[in-house]
């Protein structure tokens, strides 16, 4: 039997996890937010960059990347993502709603696992203004690289689904302003 992982951040444009099918995927109750710390990828202990976890929201949902694995390689691919999520993370049991294709009303269902950073652990932030978020997220960097890099990332891999997230798409604007970052793949004259 195999086994879905549901990807809501870097997991959607870097999931390094063997699998058997990607597909583009929805959690509802949930809202993706820049209210986690990250001590080890994208911060430092000492200045932490910005990173999503998800937000209980009874009337939200969250679009992503589901990652469906074969049993056979389940306990390898938990050892590899509960290392990766290990600043604060922990597995979730989620319903997966799939477009079907051609019709993005009918949607079928999966269970599936997610990693959330909960409020009560060590490296959460939690909510802030958008310009202090943006501001830490402009000014933070770390083994896995600069933070604002993660954020560009992410609001291309959600626009690619197009998925609309204004939390997102709000802070990429205001890092942009603050870095003057221009898009990917527009070259200066």
């Amino acid at each position: 039997m195999s086994h879905w992982i549901f990807g809501y951040g870097s997991l959607i444009w870097r999931p390094d996890i063997p699998y058997l099918e990607r597909r583009p995927a929805r959690v509802y109750g949930w809202q993706r937010r820049f209210w986690q710390g990250s001590h080890d990828h994208r911060g430092m202990p000492d200045r932490p960059g910005r990173v999503v976890t998800l937000v209980a929201e009874s009337d939200a949902w969250c679009d992503g990347v589901a990652y469906q694995v074969e049993a056979g390689v389940i306990e390898e691919v938990f050892d590899t993502l509960d290392y990766r999520e290990k600043n604060g993370y922990e597995r979730f049991d989620v319903t997966l709603h799939f477009a079907e294709a051609g019709d993005s009303q009918a949607l079928s269902r999966a269970s599936g696992l997610v990693y959330i950073a909960p409020q009560n652990n060590h490296a959460y932030l939690g909510p802030a203004p958008v310009a202090e978020i943006a501001a830490q997220i402009s000014g933070s960097h770390g083994p896995s690289g600069h933070n604002v890099d993660y954020l560009l990332e992410l609001a291309a891999a959600l626009r690619d689904l197009k998925a609309d997230d204004p939390h997102v798409f709000e802070l990429e604007s205001v890092v942009r302003e603050i870095d003057q970052v221009r898009p990917p793949g527009r070259q200066t004259s």
